[in-house]
Order: C-alpha cells, then sequence, then structure tokens
C-alpha cells in the first residue's frame, strides 16, 4: 500500500515546526497551567505561534494539543473536555495551514500514567483515552496524527489503534524518546519500535526529544537501519541540552547548528526533520532554509 504521509507531502520539503509550552510559557502561559487551555481561553496566543511557525518555512505545523488527554486535563481543571480541547486547539493550527497551503499534524503524548504491570492501566484503557482525543483531532482538521515524546512501546501502539479505529483515514507518524542509554526509560531501542510500529500501520516512525545531536546521530543509523518498506524516519531532536544561566534554563543549540545537524540527518537517511524542546520559529527557518537550498 502506498505511504499516505508520502503522498500528503507531495513532493514537498517535510519540515516539522518546533516546541510550544516552552513558548507559551515566555508568552505569559501562568506556570502550573498547562498550554492546551490556551486554545479554548488564549486562542490568538496559539494562532501567533503557529503564524509564526509557517511563516518560518514549517510544512507540517503541530497542534497544540500534546496533552489533551483526560488523564492530564484532569489535573487543570479540565475534565470530561479532552475531545472539545483537541478539536479547538486542531482548529486554531488547520486555519494557520489553510491560509499557507501546509498540512497540520494533531498531537498526541504519553498520558501521564503506567501502563500494567508498572500501573494500572490497560492498553484497553489507554485506547479508550487516546480515541476521545483522536475525535477532537479529526473532527478539527488533522491531516496527519503524530504520536511523540512516547516511552513504552504498548502505550504508542494504544495510540497508533485508537487513530486507526477512530480516523482510519488520518496516517499516523510516531516517535519515542531514546534518551536513556539509546534506549527509552521503559527499554525500547529504535529498532524494536521501527519494527513494532511498522506491523501496526504507522506511516512515520522516528525519535524526538532525547539527549542531543550526538546521541540522535547513532540513533537515526540504527532507525535507517531497521527501516522496512515505504516507512518515512522522522527526527525531531532538542536544540541541545538545557545548561542553567542564572534562574533559568537555556538550551545550547543555536538554530544555525541545529540547520547543520538537520542536514546531517538527512544525510543519514532521515526523511521528515523537525525540533523539540528549546527550539523556535528561528531555528525552523534555519532548517527548512538548510533543507531548501541544498
Amino acid at each position: 500500500m502506498t505511504n499516505r504521509l508520502h503522498a500528503l507531502l507531495d513532493g514537498r520539503a517535510a519540515v516539522f515546526d518546533g516546541g510550544y509550552g516552552w513558548l507559551l510559557q515566555e508568552r505569559g502561559l501562568p506556570p502550573g497551567e498547562c498550554g492546551e487551555s490556551w486554545n479554548l481561553t488564549n486562542p490568538d496566543a496559539v494562532t501567533g505561534l503557529h503564524e509564526e511557525y509557517a511563516v518560518a518555512g514549517a510544512t507540517i505545523l503541530t497542534a497544540n494539543t500534546f496533552g489533551a488527554t483526560e488523564p492530564r486535563l484532569a489535573q487543570h481543571g479540565l475534565s470530561g473536555r479532552a475531545e472539545e480541547v483537541a478539536r479547538a486547539g486542531t482548529r486554531l493550527a488547520r486555519a494557520v495551514a489553510d491560509r499557507h497551503g501546509i498540512l497540520v499534524a494533531g498531537d498526541i503524548g504519553p498520558t501521564g500514567e503506567l501502563l500494567e504491570p508498572l500501573g494500572t492501566l490497560t492498553p484497553d484503557d489507554a485506547r479508550t483515552i487516546f480515541a476521545e482525543q483522536v475525535r477532537g483531532l479529526a473532527a478539527g482538521g488533522a491531516d496527519l496524527v503524530l504520536v511523540e515524546t512516547m516511552s513504552d512501546l504498548e502505550e504508542t501502539l494504544a495510540a497508533v489503534a485508537a487513530v486507526r479505529e477512530v480516523g482510519p483515514d488520518l496516517p499516523v507518524v510516531a516517535t519515542l524518546s531514546f534518551d536513556t542509554n539509546l534506549r527509552t526509560m521503559m527499554g525500547v531501542s529504535p529498532a524494536q519500535a521501527v519494527q513494532a510500529l511498522v506491523g501496526e500501520g504507522a506511516e512515520g516512525v522516528g525519535a524526538n526529544c532525547g539527549r542531543g545531536p550526538d546521541e540522535m546521530r547513532v540513533i537515526a543509523d540504527q532507525l535507517v537501519a531497521a527501516r522496512s518498506g515505504e516507512v518515512l524516519l522522522v527526527a525531531q531532536p532538542n536544540a541541545g541540552l538545557p545548561e542553567l544561566h542564572g534562574d533559568r534554563f537555556a538550551y545550547t543549540l543555536g538554530p544555525e547548528a541545529l540547520a547543520e545537524h538537520a542536514v546531517e540527518l538527512q544525510d543519514l537517511g532521515i526523511d521528515v526533520v523537525g525540533s523539540c524542546c528549546g527550539s523556535g520559529p528561528d531555528h525552523t527557518r534555519a532548517i527548512a532554509t538548510a533543507l531548501r537550498d541544498r
């Protein structure tokens, strides 16, 4: 079967945008408040950030829905509103994307709960939780779904299953954070992730977050070695590692350095590049320019 993500991209450069949570905090999100709440209460701020990323050259905007699941929203007084928050966030990205002729990825992050046997959440429970979120992403107009920053392969598979159940027409990209000795916190290797997720129908698989360029190069090599079928490989590294400057943390990799790293990743065989923690529109602009100028 033709890879639907490849068909969506239709030959254009595949560049995801960058960070959201830390930038919303810099723009006034109160400490302790979840960024997804602004989809309802401060949509202009979210829309403005999407617009900056679109102008910078992102070809895929990520909806502000990372934590729009019942367990996470319940911690912030938004219990029972997962579908609403996900729909609102996706619609904000959709409006910007339509003005620029680019794509929207509905974003799914971990539930924050541990699956059995380490916790009490069953895979079926996780799939139900994610299905509620996916209904909102689909209703909001997502072109694809990004399942990201995962550690538990079973939770990742539950999210992929929820997309296949609720939004079967939506291509799925799944990225894990291999930040513990080149494995996820739960011990999943890049090769295991590719094999399991491609087997369940993910059309993009890769890595995000992590511990900087040196480790991401190794992870990229392992992803490429495990590639099968028509899967597209994805990497969204952090802007280096955080360092304490005074009373705040700052990431070490500037836009040009991250763009050079993006070119390296593409040379290694990664198909879709973006960025994660510590990055912003300036990083996206540098990445998009570097890849376009090749």
